[in-house]
């Protein structure tokens, strides 16, 4: 580990009322602890005005978190572009950078900010009609149960929700998330 040593609260903004770190932010914290981290993001999916990222942080100690995000072309013109940043700053958070600055690690409070550093809507399109999508804190224990208490690779915990929702799990609504974590459950 670097001797150097990082003040987030140099950095912090003001969102909803809280504190907040922004992403830009989070990321510099790490190269400066850690300069040989290795970032990766990948668009996992993009169709229908949908962007789905998946991005993994390895620090060069062994550590490491992945950090899904998804948005559509109605919530931001750069709806890409913000899906990517959304899923960076969970992976970042998962590791501690930031992690008391955003609510989707609270999974006692109602998660109605989303980890990226700006503010989107609570619905998106949907066959049947308008549904509240499933919060960032939702997806995020889905993915973090099917890997602890079922050892499931993404692929294997994307498949199984598509066979049960026809959709990847940033896809489900918020009913349907707490159905999934539930079953997930359940099974362990």
């Amino acid at each position: 580990m670097n001797d150097k040593t990082f003040d987030a609260s140099r950095y912090l903004s003001r969102l909803n009322g809280k504190d907040y770190l922004e992403v830009k932010w989070r990321l510099l914290w790490l190269r400066t602890e850690h300069p040989d981290a290795t970032v990766q993001t990948e668009l996992v999916k993009h169709e229908a005005d949908l962007a789905l990222f998946r991005a993994q942080v390895t620090l060069p100690a062994g550590g490491w978190a992945t950090g899904w995000g998804s948005e559509t072309a109605s919530d931001f013109v750069d709806y890409i572009e913000k899906a990517e940043t959304k899923a960076l700053g969970r992976a970042l958070a998962a590791l501690g950078y930031g992690t008391q600055f955003c609510e989707d690690f609270d999974f006692a409070g109602k998660a109605s900010l989303v980890d990226a550093p700006v503010e989107t809507p609570a619905t998106k399109p949907h066959p049947a009609g308008p549904r509240t999508r499933a919060t960032g804190a939702q997806i995020n224990a889905i993915y973090a149960i099917a890997r602890s208490q079922h050892e499931l690779t993404e692929e294997e915990l994307n498949a199984h929700c598509i066979k049960a929702y026809s959709c990847l799990p940033a896809e489900l609504s918020r009913k349907e998330a707490s159905q999934f974590i539930d079953n997930l459950k359940a099974k362990a």
